[in-house]
């Protein structure tokens, strides 16, 4: 602590949350959704490289409600995770940074997550036939 008591640096009791501190947090979030999904993702390539049986059951699983509300949640984590980070880049360069540009690029980001997660979900439902 500082001599007059004041925190040496912000934290979630010092400032009111905001749409930036929601995607600050989001992004974090997001960015270990996608390493647990990375690992989801080598079980199935194990169980292929496995067998029949083995890939039969990750496959039976990922499948499952369970399965694709962890699917849906790892697609989403990917493209808000993506379109974040492009945002970000944009602040590389210096821009962005007023108050109404960035609360209007925080409401890009989280529209097009979702936009993208329905549409990759739909275009694959497509392609399998199922719509």
């Amino acid at each position: 602590m500082a001599a007059n008591n004041r925190p040496l640096s912000p934290h979630l009791q010092v400032y009111k949350p905001q749409l930036t501190t929601f995607m600050s947090i989001t992004h974090r979030a997001t960015g270990i959704a996608l390493a647990v999904g990375t690992l989801m993702l080598v079980c199935w390539l194990i169980a292929a490289a496995t067998g029949e049986s083995a890939f039969n059951e990750v496959q039976a699983f990922l499948g499952s409600i369970i399965g694709r509300l962890l699917l849906l949640g790892w697609s989403f984590a990917l493209f808000y995770h993506m379109c974040n980070g492009l945002r970000h880049l944009f602040w590389d360069t210096g821009k962005g940074f007023e108050i109404e540009t960035a609360y209007m690029t925080g409401r890009v980001v989280i529209a097009a997550s979702i936009l993208l997660t329905i549409g990759a979900w739909l275009w694959g439902y497509a392609a399998m036939g199922a719509i």
